[in-house]
């Protein structure tokens, strides 16, 4: 059983399972009810993304330091009590079933899904 952390609007993969969304804001132009069939997600999380101050930092970071000034204040919003026990759920139910977390972002390295990669890992996720 394991976690893939994908971008949203691809492909899945066989026995994905579950795929969970990990944005700010739906797919522009995208009837909600075609979320799950144009490969987007199956359930709606904005709990796991960064919050509409960090998106813009996000999309604003020109060079490492900044990117690494995005990570900090992420993982600091990730500390939070509500998206902390959903990182501790999903990294034990990664031992149980299959299911996908993601965003739109085509670049991981970039992305806030990258750092939830790592703090899944750091909870003892099961990650393809």
């Amino acid at each position: 059983m394991t976690i893939r952390i994908v971008r949203l609007g691809t492909p899945r993969a066989a026995n994905e399972g579950l795929r969970i969304g990990t944005v700010r804001r739906p797919p522009r132009g995208v009837p909600k009810s075609e979320f799950a069939s144009r490969d987007f997600y199956d359930v709606w999380y904005p709990v796991l993304s960064p919050s509409p101050e960090l998106v813009a930092q996000a999309l604003q970071a020109t060079d490492d330091k900044q990117w690494q000034a995005f990570v900090r204040h992420f993982r600091k919003e990730m500390a939070e009590p509500d998206a902390s026990r959903t990182l501790d759920l999903l990294a034990a139910l990664s031992h149980q079933t299959n299911f996908s977390v993601g965003c739109y972002c085509e670049n991981e390295a970039h992305c806030h899904r990258s750092i939830l990669r790592e703090l899944l890992a750091e909870r003892g996720a099961v990650i393809d």
